[in-house]
């Protein structure tokens, strides 16, 4: 987003336009309603909470710019006919023009696949100073996973760090999990058996945005755990089957759960998109999703695109395999990456993790309260 900032610019355009330059050399004019929308005086904002006084749908429709001027470097004055003055900031402005429409203000997103080799991980502290911290969630954010080594092994530790990154979502399962090999388990997690690539709990709506395994002990040679880019696997789909794309991007699949307790059903397409046709989700558990009975033709064409998918998402081509440790704790964005493991042979020895979620807007927020309280820290430094 830096360099896309840096090549955009403002200029008065005339004695009643801001102009907006962008890099290619088109320019146009900033609406009056989104820069009346903007103002940031106390008369139009609570300066505390950062939220309008103002519902800024009663602004006047035909509302235009008496004056523009360029009170000093960076800062311009503008004067609206219905009587309000307000300075704008230019950095402020074109700072929210480089955001894509789509943005949700984070870094970039690095689609990978299985030729990844700077795999992100860090050496887990449970103070690190805000660059440190920083830097964690911008590699995680980036990459949608993160590795930690050396994380304490007590019970709960994965509760003290999921708290770091954001609110621990509790479900029917409580606040964290525990994944070993357990007699009439109520889920395949909890089995020895080797497990496909999937996201979690697609059966529920919101659907748990992050999550978090902590080993506390491993004594197998097995139980490799796998990550898959699901972004990257829709990306390549889209490329060469784009048949196949649009119908898992807008196919309704119901997903369900149930056990003596709970019963648990949502629906989704297996490939979320935004308004802007960019996907933003996975939902996808081949053995927890039922399509609707469509009529033949139509299940004809979903079961094709399926196994176009589910070929991708299993092909080494696109997966990557680690070992998860006592200490290691692995934190991935259940709606992008699709997990699963192999198998394992429980009469090895004991293999126990323990997992949590948290939703996926935590440590986005936390990212960019670090940025800007480091901004400010660096802005501090070049007054003094």
């Amino acid at each position: 987003m830096a360099e896309r900032k840096r090549s955009l610019a403002l200029k008065i355009g005339g004695p009643t336009e801001l102009t907006l330059v962008r890099a290619d050399g088109s320019e146009h004019a900033v609406h009056p309603l989104w820069l009346r929308e903007r103002c940031r005086d106390a008369a139009t904002m609570d300066l505390r909470t950062q939220q309008r006084l103002q519902d800024p749908s009663d602004f006047d429709l035909d509302l235009r710019l008496l004056s523009v001027a360029q009170s000093s470097p960076g800062v311009f004055r503008i004067k609206f006919s219905d009587g309000h003055e307000a300075a704008f900031r230019a950095e402020d402005i074109l700072a929210e023009a480089a955001l894509a429409p789509n943005s949700h203000d984070a870094p970039a997103l690095r689609l990978w696949d299985g030729a990844l080799t700077d795999v992100p991980r860090m050496r887990w502290r449970t103070d690190p100073a805000a660059p440190e911290l920083l830097a964690w969630l911008e590699a995680f954010l980036t990459f949608g996973f993160a590795i930690f080594e050396g994380v304490p092994t007590e019970p709960q530790t994965v509760l003290k760090v999921g708290a770091m990154f954001g609110f621990v979502r509790e479900t029917n399962f409580g606040p964290l999990f525990d994944v070993r090999s357990t007699p009439d388990a109520t889920d395949l997690a909890y089995t020895s058996l080797s497990l496909d690539p999937h996201t979690d709990n697609p059966y529920r709506s919101p659907v748990p945005g992050i999550q978090l395994l902590h080993c506390l002990v491993n004594q197998t040679s097995g139980g490799l755990s796998t990550l898959v880019d699901g972004f990257a696997v829709a990306e390549a789909l889209r490329r060469e089957q784009p048949q196949a794309f649009e119908i898992m991007s807008s196919t309704p699949v119901r997903f369900r759960y149930i056990d003596a307790d709970t019963e648990l059903t949502a629906s989704a397409a297996p490939i979320q998109l935004d308004v802007t046709g960019a996907v933003t989700a996975i939902h996808f558990s081949p053995r927890l999703d039922f399509v609707p009975l469509f009529a033949p033709e139509v299940l004809e064409k979903y079961f094709r695109a399926r196994r176009e998918l589910d070929r991708r998402l299993r092909a080494t081509d696109f997966e990557i395999r680690f070992l998860l440790r006592a200490g290691d704790l692995v934190m991935f964005d259940n709606c992008r990456l699709l997990h699963g493991r192999t198998g394992f042979d429980p009469a090895e020895g004991l293999r126990h993790l323990q997992g949590c979620y948290i939703d996926v807007d935590g440590p986005r927020s936390v990212w960019r309260v670090l940025r800007r309280r480091l901004g400010r820290e660096t802005q501090v430094r070049r007054s003094a």
